[in-house]
Protein backbone atom coordinates (compact mmCIF):
# COMPACT_ATOMS: atom_id res chain seq x y z
CA UNK A 1 0.00 0.00 0.00
CA UNK A 2 1.71 3.32 -1.40
CA UNK A 3 1.29 5.86 1.50
CA UNK A 4 -0.12 9.54 0.15
CA UNK A 5 0.51 12.81 2.04
CA UNK A 6 -1.76 15.74 1.98
CA UNK A 7 -0.41 19.10 3.28
CA UNK A 8 -2.24 21.08 5.96
CA UNK A 9 -2.32 24.63 5.25
CA UNK A 10 -0.50 26.03 3.03
CA UNK A 11 2.26 23.88 2.70
CA UNK A 12 3.72 22.11 -0.63
CA UNK A 13 5.27 18.72 -1.09
CA UNK A 14 8.05 18.68 -3.69
CA UNK A 15 10.18 16.23 -5.19
CA UNK A 16 13.41 18.04 -5.42
CA UNK A 17 15.01 17.50 -9.44
CA UNK A 18 18.08 16.29 -9.52
CA UNK A 19 20.10 16.95 -12.55
CA UNK A 20 22.17 14.66 -14.33
CA UNK A 21 25.85 13.64 -13.71
CA UNK A 22 27.11 12.97 -17.24
CA UNK A 23 25.77 13.66 -20.42
CA UNK A 24 24.27 11.49 -22.96
CA UNK A 25 27.44 11.06 -24.30
CA UNK A 26 28.72 10.24 -21.27
CA UNK A 27 30.99 12.82 -20.40
CA UNK A 28 30.79 13.06 -16.83
CA UNK A 29 29.72 16.41 -15.19
CA UNK A 30 31.69 18.23 -12.79
CA UNK A 31 29.00 18.70 -9.51
CA UNK A 32 29.48 22.45 -9.36
CA UNK A 33 28.16 23.07 -12.98
CA UNK A 34 25.23 25.67 -12.83
CA UNK A 35 22.36 24.26 -11.96
CA UNK A 36 18.66 25.53 -10.28
CA UNK A 37 17.52 24.30 -7.27
CA UNK A 38 14.02 22.90 -8.30
CA UNK A 39 11.49 20.17 -7.53
CA UNK A 40 8.07 19.20 -8.81
CA UNK A 41 5.52 19.91 -6.72
CA UNK A 42 3.40 16.75 -5.64
CA UNK A 43 1.16 18.01 -3.25
CA UNK A 44 -0.56 21.19 -1.96
CA UNK A 45 -2.38 22.34 1.09
CA UNK A 46 -5.86 23.43 0.79
CA UNK A 47 -4.43 27.19 1.98
CA UNK A 48 -4.64 29.23 4.89
CA UNK A 49 -6.92 31.81 6.38
CA UNK A 50 -6.46 35.43 7.48
CA UNK A 51 -6.80 37.29 10.02
CA UNK A 52 -10.79 38.15 9.09
CA UNK A 53 -10.96 34.68 8.39
CA UNK A 54 -10.69 35.37 4.40
CA UNK A 55 -9.04 31.97 3.15
CA UNK A 56 -5.72 32.39 1.06
CA UNK A 57 -5.04 29.69 -1.08
CA UNK A 58 -1.38 28.31 -2.14
CA UNK A 59 0.25 30.16 -4.96
CA UNK A 60 1.55 27.03 -6.99
CA UNK A 61 -0.22 23.56 -8.34
CA UNK A 62 0.33 20.27 -8.05
CA UNK A 63 2.70 19.35 -11.14
CA UNK A 64 4.40 22.90 -11.50
CA UNK A 65 7.75 23.05 -11.81
CA UNK A 66 9.32 25.60 -9.09
CA UNK A 67 12.57 27.19 -8.21
CA UNK A 68 13.41 26.47 -4.33
CA UNK A 69 15.52 28.36 -1.81
CA UNK A 70 19.20 26.68 -0.92
CA UNK A 71 18.55 25.58 2.57
CA UNK A 72 14.65 24.73 4.42
CA UNK A 73 12.29 22.61 4.25
CA UNK A 74 11.30 19.29 5.72
CA UNK A 75 12.92 16.00 4.61
CA UNK A 76 9.70 13.73 4.52
CA UNK A 77 10.34 10.11 3.40
CA UNK A 78 7.36 8.29 1.73
CA UNK A 79 8.03 4.40 0.82
CA UNK A 80 11.06 4.64 -1.05
CA UNK A 81 10.91 8.22 -2.34
CA UNK A 82 12.60 11.44 -0.25
CA UNK A 83 9.94 14.40 -0.61
CA UNK A 84 10.56 18.33 0.75
CA UNK A 85 7.75 20.06 2.76
CA UNK A 86 8.15 24.05 2.34
CA UNK A 87 5.90 26.76 3.54
CA UNK A 88 3.88 28.85 0.48
CA UNK A 89 5.78 31.49 1.32
CA UNK A 90 8.92 29.43 0.41
CA UNK A 91 8.57 28.67 -3.24
CA UNK A 92 10.86 31.29 -4.39
CA UNK A 93 9.28 30.77 -8.22
CA UNK A 94 7.41 29.11 -10.69
CA UNK A 95 9.70 27.84 -13.66
CA UNK A 96 8.08 27.78 -17.35
CA UNK A 97 9.01 26.21 -19.96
Amino acid sequence: MAKRLIPSLNRVLVEKIVPPSKTTAGILLPEKTAKLNSGKVIAVGPGAKDREGNHIPVCVKEGETVLLPEYGGMNVKLGEKEYLLYGDQDILGILCE
